[in-house]
């Protein structure tokens, strides 16, 4: 899901994404569940962006986001 957010919603930047996702973070007022869902992304994106360093890929080039 985050593959494809990041390439629908953020042009298939991470650091767009991240910045937008602890802005959102930082915010006030916040819903604890919320937030506590933004850390998990944020530590999901990192084991994401190691991933596809890792390996030289983009994840999006593997995901169909065509209805």
């Amino acid at each position: 899901m985050l593959v494809v957010l990041r390439q629908e919603l953020y042009d298939g930047s991470w650091n767009d994404m991240e910045t937008d996702l602890r802005a959102r973070l930082d915010g006030r007022p916040y819903i604890f569940k919320l937030a506590h869902r933004i850390a998990d992304d944020l530590d999901r994106i990192r084991r994401l962006r190691r991933f596809e360093q890792s390996v030289g890929a983009d994840l999006t080039d593997y995901v169909d986001i065509e209805p």
